[in-house]
């Protein structure tokens, strides 16, 4: 048994795990309305959007779909979190991520890691970034004035 993550997007589950795969590497795959039995009963508008796709890092699965109009809800209660080596490692995906997005909380020393970052992707989904490598990683507000 194994536990793997489902996110719903309104229509762009596509681009979201291409732009995961551009910049963490990885393996995506896509199911559109069109090939799947739900075909008739999508909106024609609506069929080449995902009705399973995933992402695949490592042996972790994120799976996703496009649900159908008027179904989709924000993400809420949960953060995907990337365990990260290194600080430029993390200031990279950071500032990747934070591009249409935003920053929720800036990349920072706490108790558990020496970087940690909260950021929110131009999809809308959530993730942590936490580096667990104290000798590579810093605060950047010990470089502030």
């Amino acid at each position: 048994m194994r536990i793997a993550f489902h996110i719903n997007f309104s229509g762009q589950c596509e681009e979201a795990f291409e732009f995961y795969q551009a910049i963490l590497g990885g393996e995506t795959k896509f199911l559109s309305y069109e090939n799947s039995p739900a075909k008739e009963s999508t909106p024609l508008a609506w069929r080449k959007k995902i009705v399973h796709g995933s992402f695949t890092l490592n042996d972790m699965e994120i799976a996703g779909a496009d649900v159908l109009p008027g179904q989709y809800y924000e993400p809420k209660g949960f953060q995907l979190l990337l365990q990260l080596t290194s600080e430029a490692e993390s200031q990279c995906i950071v500032s990747a991520f934070s591009e249409g997005g935003c920053i929720t909380m800036a990349l920072q020393k706490t108790f558990w890691s020496p970087c940690y970052d909260i950021v929110v992707d131009r999809f809308g989904i959530p993730w942590e970034i936490n580096c667990a490598e104290a000798q590579t990683c810093y605060s950047v507000l010990q470089f502030l004035p």
